[in-house]
């Protein structure tokens, strides 16, 4: 047998000097044992017709073939055929029998090719040769797919399930493309049903199975069977502008909806929504997508998907003074309320700004306050508390006793002035609307957008999440509805509102919502926050965050803050709109998907 690593080691001296290598016939090396040229022993190899392959290729034992306890130490290499190269992309599922009919779960990581034999194809002829040929000989390479073990299927009576890999497959074993519906749920542990979040992808293209539908529902654990319902364990969805966080979000809470939660005292009423929009486009869930077609309609309903408007949608209105909210994009119901300065006692940070020093906050919580609610009440307005620090007969009093000094009693008197257009306005207050704000089953809606000063927005919503927090987690609640009722708080554009500023009020804000989170689960409260600035959600609050969605980010910073693994981070700047990440460790393997095109509800304005 000729050596074949020496068939292509020729003189093409000539052919460089003279230019014209066509006409070069490079000389045929003579085997010296047998006589015979290299070439006619390459040819003479017997090579299986193309067609023939039951899979994609074998595994190869050729660099070892290792299953580690630690993933950098697994050795698991399989060789592609030629003719399944073109189809075979990283990031596909992969199954590969053990002889008794168990099978490895398996993903492909990396993808290279090799030289077949010993040869140079960095050379002028090789180069010339192959931009002269119709196409390139598959069968002078090798195909290597390097492969990410995920898990062990097996049956139990008659069940699939799933273990971790603890056994190495044999060498030459068939690798074959995972299709069957069951098995990929399986390996990747992703639940039968549940809170519908998407369709199973990779590369940006929809996995395909034999089943029909042919697509794979990804979908949240939302029953008791393994602890509590995904929902109460928080969400974080992450995307850039025009990355399609709003539409996924509409589409995600819409599945939310009519959805029933036991409560500890044995009832099980349906889940309610809070959502704070800052940009007015969660009323419009009220009404039908008019871009929706039949076939979309029924497709969702053959999968389990909820849509069309919900009915039982309002806007509630924060009235504040100098703005209007006068709008035509949605049908929804509109009521106002306003935020009544009682709820200050209880959140003193809310008229805190981010300008009060820790003696200053001292002095307006524990003397103050407490001083205006003795001697007006706890139903006191905001006026009138600006009325009581205008006592100079109060500044004197209390700087003799030593109880605030007259610098921090002016300090004060001044920062917590600003707050007159969004308290106590001419509107309900929110307080004596709860049982219309937290409705089982209902969709409250609280748009911002129509007010132009951020720190009045912000106040409007941290008064109003204050409220529903404190009553939620409080062992003796001034209003059952919210205790007793299952709840999810939804905040868009959350990285103004949960930032992890050096001030008092960021300070208390970052507190109340970690012990939010942190409770919630015995709760029934789940946050549901939006962001495009993930790296600003502050630290305590994103460690209670259990499942992240990660749409098409292009900062660095962003994509490393979200916390997803590194082969998924890769993908998020190139993904399009509607793509995105899901990381939910106590859900299934981290995955790809791909939501739904139109969305479940009516979504922008004409």
């Amino acid at each position: 047998m000729s050596d074949l690593g020496d068939f292509t080691d020729f003189d093409d001296g000539d052919a460089a000097d003279t230019g014209d290598a066509d006409e070069e016939t490079p000389p045929v090396r003579t085997d010296e044992t047998t006589g015979g040229s290299a070439a006619d022993d390459f040819e003479s190899l017997d090579v299986e017709p193309a067609g023939t392959d039951s899979g994609l290729g074998v595994l190869s034992a050729a660099n070892g073939l290792r299953i580690s306890e630690r993933d950098d130490e697994c050795v698991l290499r399989a060789y592609v055929t030629a003719q399944n190269r073109s189809a075979v992309r990283i990031g596909k599922y992969l199954l590969v029998p053990y002889p008794d009919g168990e099978r490895l779960f398996c993903r492909i990581c990396s993808l290279e090719y090799a030289q077949e034999f010993r040869a140079d194809d960095a050379t002028e002829i090789h180069a010339r040769r192959a931009m002269r040929q119709e196409g390139i000989d598959e069968q002078d390479f090798k195909f290597i797919a390097e492969l990410e073990p995920v898990a062990v299927l097996y049956s139990d009576d008659g069940e699939l399930k799933r273990r971790m890999t603890d056994r190495v497959p044999k060498p030459e074993t068939v690798v074959r493309e995972a299709t069957d519906k069951s098995e990929i749920k399986t390996g990747l542990k992703i639940p039968e049903d549940g809170v519908f979040l998407g369709h199973l992808s990779v590369g940006g293209e929809k996995v395909q199975t034999s089943a029909e539908p042919p697509t794979i529902d990804y979908r949240l654990k939302d029953d008791y069977s393994e602890g509590d319902p995904l929902v109460f364990r928080h969400t974080l969805v992450a995307g850039g502008t025009g990355s399609g966080k709003t539409h996924s979000s509409k589409n995600v809470l819409r599945q939310y909806l009519g959805r029933t939660y036991e409560m500890s005292d044995g009832r099980s009423p349906e889940l309610a929504v809070v959502q704070f929009d800052p940009q007015d486009e969660y009323a419009q869930m009220h009404d039908d997508n008019p871009d929706m077609t039949d076939e979309f309609a029924r497709r969702c309903e053959r999968e389990g998907v909820a849509c069309g408007g919900y009915d039982d949608t309002i806007a509630f209105v924060p009235k504040v003074a100098g703005t209007d909210y006068n709008v035509s994009h949605h049908r929804a119901e509109q009521v106002e309320f306003t935020i009544p300065f009682s709820l200050v006692h209880q959140n003193p940070w809310l008229i805190a700004g981010s300008s009060l020093n820790d003696n200053q906050y001292g002095a307006l919580v524990n003397t103050f306050l407490p001083r205006f609610k003795r001697q007006y009440g706890r139903e006191a307005t905001y006026d009138q508390f600006l009325s009581f620090l205008d006592d100079p007969a109060l500044k004197e009093e209390l700087h003799e006793a030593g109880d605030v000094h007259e610098a921090t009693f002016d300090a004060v008197k001044r920062r917590v002035r600003g707050f007159g257009a969004v308290f106590d306005q001419d509107a309900v207050p929110i307080t004596d609307q709860v049982s219309q704000l937290v409705r089982a089953g209902g969709l409250t809606v609280i748009p911002t957008y129509h007010i132009t000063d951020s720190r009045t927005a912000s106040t409007v919503v941290l008064a109003v999440s204050s409220l529903l927090i404190d009553q939620k987690l409080s062992n003796d609640p001034r209003y059952d509805r919210i205790k007793e009722t299952p709840l999810v708080l939804g905040m868009d554009e959350a990285h103004n509102f949960l930032t992890d500023a050096d001030s008092v009020q960021a300070g208390k804000v970052i507190g109340k919502f970690t012990e939010a989170a942190k409770q919630g689960r015995k709760e029934r409260l789940g946050l549901y926050l939006i962001t495009q600035d993930p790296q600003d959600i502050a630290d305590p609050v994103f460690k209670q965050i259990n499942t992240t969605m990660v749409l098409n980010l292009g900062d660095d910073d962003a994509i490393s803050a979200v916390n997803i693994p590194k082969n998924l981070e890769s993908k998020v700047p190139y993904m399009e709109k509607g793509q995105r990440v899901v990381y939910s460790p106590d859900n299934s393997e981290p995955v790809e998907l791909i939501g739904l095109s139109t969305c479940v509800t009516r979504h922008g304005r004409d």
